[in-house]
């Protein structure tokens, strides 16, 4: 039998791939290839299918037409020991590892080597562990314990024990999310040697320059739909933007003339912080927000940011300081004082703090105002279904089902149902937390757009976030934090996106002010 799809030279083809959902035609059709000794990179939106075409691969999901091809052979994948068995091999962006095992034990992880008796060979395992760790250039201690080594380390070993079980194809789904350049580098090297063993590697990742630097072909999806497939060489950066959204992307840029709007900040801020702190979390630190105005907050990982936030809103309790709304005291010892205040908090962990999967996008929608209003007075009908309409459409929330259950969306999609919930509630003033962190590109520019156009009629805005251009792209101010204080404010209008890394890096000294 050929090892190869003999139409395409493939050792994974997938052909007509369909998949429904309640509601939602998930895969319509889609056909995808991935080839030895080459690394593949999917793309699209979220809710384009990415997901779960993943998903029918690795037999987390059965399809419900179409054909699923291996090394030359068709296969019917019942569950994920069936797509294992078939030579596929996944690393999700959560590593699932145990960190209270040793490296060596989670690299050989129910591949043991057995002494004649029937017992573990211990000696064995570390063995066979090192020799699977140096087949990937890899120097690590087999006997220390998991926990005590980076997440990029954990990464490394996730794919390492992949390829104990000889791998044909190794999926990596969003593996560079929480890894620094460094990381990302050493990640990638190991990549490109399991590629030149053969390997067939399919890469997820949000990153286009990530994408861009390790990719030998690239697929599309866009809304279920197969877009195209092309060689990274010969698909331009905007092509592929364009291919992924259905539209050509220059919102993003016509967005940076909201850091220039000004402000006027000769009336009362909506809040003022003075001297908050908390012992052991953060040192006391000050802020202002003016109506219409957006302030970012902007620093490395660690530096503070969230815990700020959550001291301004009662997430977490200050042990000093004061906090001023329009100018009068106001207690925060919890959101809902925050909420009473007008003042909406969207956490960075959306899935912990944020949606509930279990409700559906309208239940979650109405959440906010109906918590507002105490559960002894509903909202009627006919304002539920009005509210729910109005920001599904203003947000451009998909599918467009009221009724789809919010664990079935997409990141990108639970995050706009959590902007809808808090704008529902009419606030002043919004504190959003990362609100673009893992989703694409499309999803980015309309949540950024929005967030604009609040600002613009009127709405404050504390907004956090990683990518340090979308801070100076929609932030008058920007405060900066360091080691979990605040060393400085900028304006963003003055301030190009190196000053601001030579800011953070430097605390300020010799830097744009």
């Amino acid at each position: 039998m050929n090892d190869l799809d003999t139409a395409t030279g493939a050792v994974v083809a997938l052909r007509g791939i369909t998949i429904r959902f309640p509601g939602v035609l998930a895969l319509d059709g889609v056909d995808f290839f991935l080839r030895p000794g080459e690394i593949h990179s999917l793309m699209g939106e979220n809710g384009a299918g990415k997901s779960t075409l993943i998903k029918a691969l690795t037999g987390v999901y059965s399809v419900d037409a179409g054909t699923i091809t291996v090394g030359g052979a068709e296969r019917v994948f019942a569950g994920t020991a069936d797509a294992q068995d078939a030579g596929i091999s996944t690393v999700y962006q959560e590593v699932n590892l145990c960190t209270n095992l040793s490296v060596g034990e989670n690299v050989m992880l129910g591949h043991e080597p057995r002494r004649t008796g029937g017992g573990i060979d211990w000696r064995a395992v570390h063995r066979q562990a090192r020799e699977h760790l140096a087949g990937l250039g890899l120097e690590i201690d087999t006997r220390s314990t998991l926990a005590a080594h980076s997440l990029a380390i954990q990464q490394l070993v996730a794919i390492s024990r992949a390829m104990v079980l000889d791998a044909k194809v190794l999926i990596l789904d969003e593996p560079t999310s929480s890894l620094d350049r460094g990381e990302v580098a050493q990640l990638f090297a190991v990549m490109r040697a399991l590629r030149d063993t053969g390997v067939a590697i399919l890469f997820v990742s949000h990153f286009l320059d990530q994408v861009y630097e390790i990719s030998d072909r690239i697929t599309v999806l866009r809304n279920g739909r197969l877009v195209g497939e092309y060689p990274a060489a010969e698909l331009p950066r905007d092509q592929l933007v364009s291919r992924m959204i259905g539209r050509e992307l220059d919102e993003l840029a016509q967005l940076s003339q909201s850091a220039e709007r000004p402000i006027d900040r000769t009336v009362a801020p909506v809040l003022r912080a003075s001297g908050v702190g908390r012992r052991g979390v953060l040192s006391p630190a000050d802020l202002e927000v003016y109506p219409g105005e957006v302030v970012g907050l902007a620093g490395l990982l660690g530096s503070g940011r969230t815990e700020f936030v959550r001291l301004l809103v009662g997430a977490d309790k200050a042990d000093e300081g004061v906090i001023e709304v329009h100018g009068a005291p106001a207690r925060m010892s919890s959101p809902r004082h925050a909420i009473q205040k007008r003042i909406a908090y969207s956490s960075e962990d959306r899935r912990g703090e944020g949606v509930i999967g279990d409700l559906t996008v309208a239940e979650n929608i109405v959440l906010g105002i109906q918590a507002r209003r105490g559960w002894m007075r509903p909202i009627r009908r006919a304002e539920h279904d009005q509210l729910v309409s109005e920001y599904m459409s203003a947000l451009g929330v998909r599918p467009a089902d009221p009724n789809a259950l919010v664990r079935n969306l997409s990141g990108g999609n639970q995050q706009k149902v959590l902007l809808a919930r808090w704008l529902a509630t009419a606030p002043e003033l919004i504190v959003l937390d990362e609100p673009t962190r893992g989703i694409d590109v499309g999803a980015k520019a309309d949540i950024q757009r929005k967030v604009a156009e609040l600002a613009a009629d009127g709405l404050s805005v504390i907004f956090i976030s990683s990518e340090l251009e979308e801070v100076l792209r929609l932030a008058q101010r920007v405060s900066v934090m360091r080691d979990r204080r605040k060393i400085g404010e900028l304006d963003s209008a003055l301030v190009d996106l190196d000053q601001l890394i030579d800011y953070i890096a430097n605390e300020g000294e010799g830097s744009a002010a």
